[in-house]
């Protein structure tokens, strides 16, 4: 689950808030060490230890700094932190997805990094994913990993089918037929999550909203017939059908890892689970594609991954601790550190090694990242995904039209940018 899908829990741990705060134990005044607080976002088992390894690095290189390493569940850390800032209980550093950046900027929970140590290497970035860290001409972010969404196959069963990677949604659906009829398995699986309905909106020249016009265009006829391809993609020989239950997720990740479908749209964070899958114990069978194009000729997905930023309540003693990780944990040396540990890709053209390149999976969605779309700086973006979360499932599983759905996915997009028009 992850990139850019709206967090889910809305109670907040003050508890966890409380405890995890750095910038108020008074240890700088004391003459001790800075003990500054990390919240990691990372998945636990997957890829947290790789940074709990990063952060003891750190303080062998810096005796005066403590890290508080806290790992904080993805879908939970987005309204955690913006309930801890609130009461000025945030962590020093926040492990933080690149949507959520707009929204706490405006609210000034995070600090500026222009002309601080944490970006003393900024050249050294991509620079579409400086630009979206910024908000208003600011950089509050450090690019820690990217991703976006690709077309991910079983190289076998597409060599079985004599079928190669689909270059539209059309060129899907007969392949998948093909694949059924040659092999057996499903050609295709398809998400109902609001995430990975973006690239078909992207394959017709629109958005959910139109945020420069400040215009919500999730249901012109560009996003309908967008999402009706969408919905194709679940009836017909060799594609799976919605699948709209919670767990779908896993559902739909443990059927391609097993080799009973032969693709997906998913995106890198999964490249270590591909391996661990009976289909891609040879990782050189993992096929990776730019998503299938629209019927404008228009291909890609959303650019996402995290940043790690600075939390503007904190006092300059724990600011400045706080930069210093920072610039540790997104050097070179420790995205490569990354990279290799837990197949993410790194966001420095310096961190893409010969060994980190040796990964088939990362080399591969190296590939597709040209096609990534920046998200708008627009706060409230994050958000709009929720109402496509709650109707493309209703509208799959044919328990609404697909302009009842998108008309009140619609009807609440409203409620969350109310100064748009229709």
């Amino acid at each position: 689950m992850r990139r850019g899908i709206a967090a889910t829990a809305l109670v907040a741990s003050l508890a966890l808030a409380a405890t995890a705060c750095g910038g108020d134990d008074g240890d700088s005044k004391s003459g001790g060490p800075v003990t500054i607080t990390y919240w990691d976002t990372s998945n636990a088992t997957n890829e947290a230890p790789t940074y709990k390894a990063l952060v003891k690095e750190f303080e062998a290189a810096n005796k005066g700094i403590k890290v508080n390493f806290v790992n904080v569940p993805f879908d939970q850390a987005q309204n955690k932190f913006d309930t801890a800032a609130g009461s000025k209980g945030a962590p020093d550093v926040l492990r933080s997805e690149v949507g959520w950046t707009p929204a706490f900027a405006k609210k000034g929970f995070f600090l500026p990094l222009d002309g601080t140590e944490a970006l003393a290497e900024q050249d050294k970035f991509q620079p579409n994913l400086i630009e979206q860290a910024k908000y208003e001409g600011k950089t509050y972010g450090v690019p820690l990993v990217t991703d976006t969404l690709a077309f991910v196959y079983n190289k076998e069963l597409f060599a079985k089918a004599g079928v190669q990677p689909p270059k539209t949604w059309d060129d899907l659906k007969k392949a998948a037929a093909t694949i059924k009829d040659k092999t057996g398995a499903d050609g295709y699986w398809g998400s109902t999550a609001g995430y990975y309905g973006q690239p078909f909106l992207y394959g017709e020249g629109t958005d959910t909203v139109d945020a420069d016009g400040k215009k919500i265009t999730v249901n012109s006829p560009q996003a309908k017939k967008a999402y009706g391809t969408w919905l194709s993609l679940f009836d017909g020989k060799g594609l799976h059908k919605a699948d709209t239950t919670a767990d779908a997720y896993a559902h739909i990740q443990e059927a391609f890892v097993s080799g009973k479908v032969a693709s997906i749209i998913q995106g890198p964070w999964e490249i270590t689970n591909f391996y661990k899958g009976s289909a891609f114990k040879d990782k050189n069978n993992l096929g990776i594609a730019t998503v299938p194009a629209g019927s404008t000729g228009e291909a890609g997905a959303p650019t996402g991954g995290h940043n790690l930023s600075v939390y503007a309540g904190s006092d300059q003693a724990h600011q400045e601790a706080a930069l210093k990780f920072v610039k540790f944990m997104t050097s070179a040396k420790s995205q490569e550190t990354v990279a290799l540990k837990n197949s993410t890709l790194p966001t420095r053209d310096d961190a893409y090694t010969d060994k980190v390149k040796t990964d088939p999976g990362i080399a591969g969605y190296q590939t597709v990242l040209p096609a990534a779309r920046p998200r708008p700086a627009l706060p409230e973006y994050s958000s709009l995904w929720t109402p496509l979360d709650d109707e493309l499932p209703q509208i799959a599983g044919g328990k609404k039209s697909l302009d009842e759905g998108l008309g009140d996915a619609e009807a609440a997009i409203v409620k969350l940018v109310p100064d748009f028009s229709k």
